[in-house]
C-alpha cells in the first residue's frame, strides 16, 4: 500500500467526520473540512511518527505539513531526503 492510501485509510478509520465525507481529495484541508481538530492533529502526528519512523520537530507541526494528504506526503518526502 502506498503512503497516500495508508494515510487515507488511517483518516477514514479514525475520524468520524471523514467517514461522512467520501469526496475527500488529497489536496483538501482536513481542518477546513471538519475532519480533524487539534486533538486529531495529535493523533495524526502519532500515527505518522510511528508508521514512518520519523519525529516531528515542534516547528514542523504546521498546516503546511499536516493539513492535507498532499501536505503530509510532501513533508515525508522532505524528511526522508
Amino acid at each position: 500500500m502506498d503512503t497516500r492510501s495508508e494515510l487515507r485509510e488511517f483518516i477514514f478509520s479514525n475520524f468520524l467526520m471523514a467517514r461522512n465525507n467520501i469526496e475527500l481529495q488529497d489536496s483538501d484541508s482536513l481542518y477546513d473540512k471538519g475532519i480533524i481538530d487539534s486533538t486529531g492533529v495529535l493523533e495524526l502526528v502519532d500515527f505518522v511518527e510511528e508508521k514512518y519512523n520519523i519525529k516531528f520537530a515542534d516547528e514542523e507541526l504546521t498546516p503546511e505539513n499536516l493539513d492535507s494528504i498532499n501536505n503530509i506526503c510532501g513533508y515525508l518526502e522532505r524528511k526522508r531526503a
